[in-house]
């Protein structure tokens, strides 16, 4: 009897093998690999095209680095003109022409009157190392060792900025309660929560006995990004000034992820009138290239000479692409843009959520978004009473958007906000598409078998 050989196994299309060789030679810490599996090929404003001929509305942005979105011609446009002038790419932290630029548009967008005594330091190119360069001024500054820092927060990867985030441990950090209107720490929300937080803090400071280093700085988000898009109320952020201001601690102001326009103001403590000792920035600064600095008030500028080095610290691609991508914003008033239509938004979506109970909480500032989703069948949780966080349900939501061609990402401590990041050149035709088809995947999630059985599970 002859034997029938088994048919060959269909040969992989050319994304498939890409992915699948991600997957066998990459580390086990990629993210956003693992729950967005496409192989982007062309890119253009919001829309990116996968090897597989595919478009996707583009809600992540690089994390919030493409103001612009993908491949601006303002953007190009820079980058081509210095590859064409013949400069040099890499000068460490030598002056140049581009730099000079740069530098100049920067502190034209600053508050004048943190621009006008501010200093400015070029640190590798993330986010994290200028976060660590902060902690290394204020505590030269001051000759203390101790940091404040807050519940929730995210400020990067490196030792010092995992701890102040709370993913390490280190007893010089001190964590402080961040006020929240959902799921308050003192289940109260509101002014009241408010106002109960800052007591807290002063008296932590205050109190002799409360164990806490002294502190050469407090950070802050002006709005928490990976922590769950946790807006910080105006008037607390008034009260840290004053208490920093008035115990000589510095107070940081990460606008990693806030700054260039995307909260609806080009800074986000402008929303406050808070006027900090030490602005962190990176992500859109560098036009979509690695690019971070630190710009602080010229009276801590007291560190010695290679205190704080880095060999990447002369982009001069990012700094062109910068350069005109903040004059851009600067120019075409997108700050105010990202505030009206990220108000119009957010007005969608809170209306989305009375049909939908499984949506906890929506919340942001400008073009910096979030829901949060819920179990609402099983009991409450926290002091607040809230329905539980749903991570299963926030997955699959992902997904869902996924296979509707939108690409967001996850966020807050339990991965069940689901965060939209889109570029500040948002159309309205396109934000109306985003929100559709966010409540498309929502329904569709929300009735999935899958879905209900894993939550069964996980109780």
């Amino acid at each position: 009897m002859a034997v029938t050989e088994p048919a060959p196994a269909p040969p992989l299309a050319p994304h498939e093998g890409i992915l699948r060789r991600q997957s066998l030679r990459e580390s086990a810490a990629r993210t956003y690999a693992r729950s967005l599996p496409i192989v982007p090929v062309r890119a253009r404003g919001l829309t990116i095209e996968g090897a597989d001929g595919r478009r996707y509305l583009d809600c992540l942005s690089g994390a919030g680095t493409l103001a612009l979105g993908h491949n601006h011609p303002v953007v190009l446009e820079a980058i081509k003109k210095v590859l064409d002038s013949g400069a040099p790419l890499h000068v460490l932290d030598l002056a140049t022409p581009v730099k000079d630029a740069f530098t100049t548009e920067l502190f034209a967008t600053l508050p004048r009157e943190f621009a006008d005594n501010a200093r400015i330091q070029f640190c590798g190119p993330a986010g994290t190392d200028a976060v660590e360069a902060a902690f290394t001024l204020v505590r030269a500054a001051t000759g203390r060792s101790g940091l404040l820092a807050f519940t929730g927060a995210y400020h990067g990867m490196t030792a010092g900025a995992l701890a102040a985030s709370g993913g390490a441990e280190d007893v010089r950090v001190t964590r402080l309660p961040f006020p929240q209107d959902y799921r308050c720490p003192f289940g109260t929300g509101g002014e009241h929560g408010a106002e109960l937080a800052a007591r807290w803090t002063e008296n932590v400071l205050d109190d002799p006995k409360s164990g806490t280093p002294a502190p050469a700085g407090m950070i802050v988000e002006p709005v928490q990004g990976e922590g769950g898009v946790n807006p910080a109320p105006d008037a607390w952020m008034r009260r840290m000034r004053e208490i920093t201001a008035a115990r000589s601690i510095p107070l940081i102001a990460d606008e990693v992820q806030t700054g260039v326009g995307r909260t609806g103001a080009f800074w986000a403590v402008e929303h406050s009138g808070v006027v900090p000792d030490v602005m962190v920035l990176s992500k859109a600064i560098g036009g979509s290239l690695p690019l971070a600095v630190i710009v602080y008030r010229s009276e801590l500028d007291t560190w010695k000479p290679g205190a704080h080095a880095g060999t990447f610290r002369g982009n001069q691609l990012a700094m062109a692409a910068g350069a005109a991508t903040l004059a851009y914003v600067r120019e075409n008033g997108l700050a105010d843009r990202a505030a009206g239509l990220g108000a119009r938004m957010l007005a969608s979506l809170r209306a989305l959520a009375s049909h939908h109970p499984c949506i906890g909480d929506v919340r942001g500032r400008g073009l910096m978004i979030g829901v949060e989703l819920v179990d609402p069948e099983a009991a409450p949780v926290g002091t607040g009473g809230e329905a539980p966080p749903d991570p299963v349900l926030a997955t699959a939501v992902q997904q869902e958007c996924l296979r509707r061609g939108l690409i967001v990402e996850l966020g807050g401590r339990h991965s069940t906000v689901v965060r939209l990041l889109p570029p500040l050149t948002l159309t309205d035709e396109q934000a109306t598409a985003v929100v559709d088809r966010l409540a498309d995947a929502l329904a569709a999630a929300a009735r999935s078998p899958y879905r209900r059985t894993a939550t069964a599970a996980i109780r």
